[in-house]
């Protein structure tokens, strides 16, 4: 039986097409955060003090993604272009995407739509990656890939394979039903197919498999809590928690990782004596400790309220929208015409999980001293998102230009 097929992306990151991207991202800068940020990240309104922190907004590997879409429109131009569900998780970025004429794919390794696909085919592969089975799927076709998956990611699933390979379970500290944590799932697997996984969404779930770990669990229930995609294929705790490593989608909160990690690390102590049979290597990405360091060091101060900017399907984002609630009222919102006046605003409830419209607080309205006001963004959402929102909180403060 031959060996399989398989695509090698395509460099679109040519010269001749850089030059026309970079025209195309000039969009999603902003003269004025720029200029925030040479003025010690503040910016005083009438009656306000705006902060923002000192990290926000792109990454690395988001930029990079976005240029790779961009490109990829570019040069392929005469051609059908596809994206795998979505190239990061911000609406702005998205729609500027699907203006260049790019066509959308479902997240689904068994939906129709790739049955129509040809070698003529252009797809790109999100930020995110996509699950082993879906890209060999793809290489059958014999489609033109394009790859953006970022490189956090990638060093991800390294440390997941290299635990397969040695028998080793990984526990994925993620969302088990987002991209990112369903391509790490497979990955996970191993060449041959016969690793295993776990993921758990948060320390009470961790706490799960540490008391399951040490007897003290119900095998039928655990087994119903973490089904739907949350554990591989015939995965048997009895059997398969007996030696585990710990990797994380790399936009959860860094502090419940590392409670997590000290969690599972303390039940193998309890039932071997020894946490040789545990394994651990920091998956979190830099750009997301960056950004939900700068919140923590911003949140000293005495904030009258936080304002946090992006998608609301954005990991990272909805985290900082976590921590930031915990201390100060927060309105996560996605774009400037989410505040709808000095009385209105619409945003994300964190708890309701979904966009509210909602009062904003009297004092907001009515300022009796100076309000301080904190701004950060994820690391999905353009400069030029934040600076319009920048834009309409001095409005709402009385300032009519900026």
């Amino acid at each position: 039986m031959g060996a399989e097929k398989v695509n090698r992306p395509v460099n679109v990151r040519r010269p001749e097409v850089m030059e026309q991207v970079a025209r195309d991202l000039a969009h999603f800068q902003s003269p004025l955060v720029d200029c925030i940020r040479e003025q010690g990240n503040e910016l005083e309104l009438p009656g306000a003090r705006l902060f923002l922190a000192e990290s926000f907004g792109f990454c690395d590997g988001v930029k990079r993604a976005i240029e790779i879409a961009y490109a990829a429109c570019r040069l392929f131009k005469e051609r059908r272009i596809w994206l795998i569900g979505e190239i990061i998780h911000n609406p702005d970025v998205n729609a500027k995407l699907d203006s260049l004429g790019l066509q959308h794919l479902p997240w689904r390794m068994n939906d129709p739509a790739y049955d129509e696909l040809t070698a003529e085919d252009v797809v790109i592969m999100p930020a995110f990656g996509v699950p082993v089975e879906l890209r060999k799927r793809l290489d059958a076709k014999g489609v033109t890939l394009v790859d953006s998956t970022c490189g956090n990611v990638i060093k991800v699933w390294q440390r997941v394979r290299t635990y397969a390979a040695a028998g080793v379970t990984s526990i994925i500290h993620g969302k088990a039903r987002h991209e990112e944590s369903m391509a790490t799932a497979s990955q996970s697997l191993g060449k041959d197919g016969n690793g295993n996984f776990l993921v758990v969404f948060n320390a009470a779930e961790a706490r799960m498999v540490a008391e399951y770990m040490n007897g003290r669990g119900d095998k039928a229930a655990f087994m119903a809590h973490f089904s739907g995609g949350s554990c591989s294929a015939g995965f048997d705790p009895d059997v398969h928690l007996a030696e585990i490593g710990l990797a994380n989608q790399t936009t959860m909160l860094k502090s419940e990782t590392a409670e997590i990690q000290e969690m599972l690390r303390a039940a193998v102590v309890e039932r071997d004596g020894d946490d040789g049979r545990f394994h651990m290597f920091d998956t979190i990405c830099g750009a997301t400790q960056d950004r939900q360091n700068a919140l923590f060091a911003l949140l000293e101060k005495p904030l009258d309220a936080m304002f946090i900017i992006g998608g609301y399907n954005s990991s990272n984002t909805t985290h900082l929208a976590h921590i930031a609630a915990r201390k100060v009222p927060t309105f996560f919102v996605s774009t400037a015409d989410c505040l709808l006046g000095p009385q209105r605003i619409r945003c994300y409830d964190l708890a309701q999980k979904k966009e509210v419209e909602q009062s904003l607080p009297l004092w907001f309205k009515q300022p009796e001293r100076e309000l301080q006001i904190g701004v950060t963004a994820g690391a999905s959402c353009p400069a030029n998102v934040i600076e319009e929102v920048i834009c309409r909180i001095a409005e709402l403060c009385g300032c009519a230009d900026l």
